[in-house]
């Protein structure tokens, strides 16, 4: 189902205009996000970054069709979100809608090729063969496809994660703290893999991120504080982010724990 208005923008892949959420009710509501907009790029790399309790995670699950806001609104290209039902939002999630998570989410009774391949076997679909070895190639793991989850290192799990992401060619892949459960060396590789489908496939990913060496793959750095956008960074590096970070979470200190960071 796409609906296209005036508020389409051209060259954007998500936006969120205008969103609050809040969670919860009366004396114990938290507002997550504080009438937000913010515009993801295609064909880029966006970090979103800020202290706990921000609204970075509840950013990213709105603008991934994952929750629905109180008010504002939130596309994915042309298609609002925004008053969807659950089927064409189910719909979204599964044909436009890449998703990288912390925990991996592979299913351990299958292999990589096939848990590569599940996300496009549940929409009824054939991956593209020749698409399916260059994606294969680029997270180097021709040599393990016939391999189950527990017989793969977790930076292995964490690239059949991206090539499963890949696979359907989505609008928009969404990764939060994708390099989190990782070592540094595998972490860096999962890092340049997603800066390589960005520059080489012209992928658009958004990541959720507390690091700020992870940050400095991105094109671009947004940073929230109690649900507002308050700074980005253009072509960051991890010294400036970092200062970033520190400053907003000296603003940040004496605010009340928020929900869902």
């Amino acid at each position: 189902m796409t609906t296209v208005s005036q508020h389409t923008i051209t060259g954007l892949a998500a936006r969120a205009d205008g969103v609050t959420k809040t969670f919860g009710t009366g004396a114990t509501a938290v507002t997550a996000l504080n009438d937000l907009t913010v515009n993801v790029q295609r064909g880029q790399f966006t970090a979103i970054m800020g202290p706990s309790g921000s609204g970075k995670s509840t950013l990213m699950h709105c603008l991934a069709g994952l929750d629905t806001v109180d008010s504002g609104e939130v596309w994915i290209g042309e298609t609002r979100l925004t008053g969807l039902g659950d089927k064409a939002l189910a719909d979204v999630r599964r044909n436009r809608v890449g998703f990288i998570f912390q925990q991996f989410n592979l299913l351990p009774t299958l292999s990589a090729e096939e848990n590569i391949t599940l996300p496009l076997a549940i929409a009824s679909r054939r991956p593209d063969a020749r698409w399916f070895d260059t994606v294969v190639e680029a997270v180097g793991l021709a040599d393990r496809l016939t391999h189950r989850p527990s017989e793969l290192s977790g930076g292995q799990q964490q690239r059949v994660a991206c090539a499963r992401a890949l696979l359907p060619k989505p609008d928009v892949i969404f990764a939060d703290e994708p390099t989190g459960n990782l070592d540094s060396r595998s972490g860096g590789d999962i890092l340049r893999f997603l800066r390589r489908s960005v520059e080489e496939f012209n992928q658009t990913i958004v990541m959720v991120t507390h690091d700020p060496n992870a940050a400095a793959f991105a094109d671009r750095v947004v940073f929230l504080l109690d649900g507002r956008l308050v700074h980005e960074l253009r072509d960051p590096d991890a010294d400036d982010v970092l200062d970033t970070m520190k400053a907003l979470d000296a603003l940040g200190q004496d605010a009340e724990p928020r929900a869902r960071a």
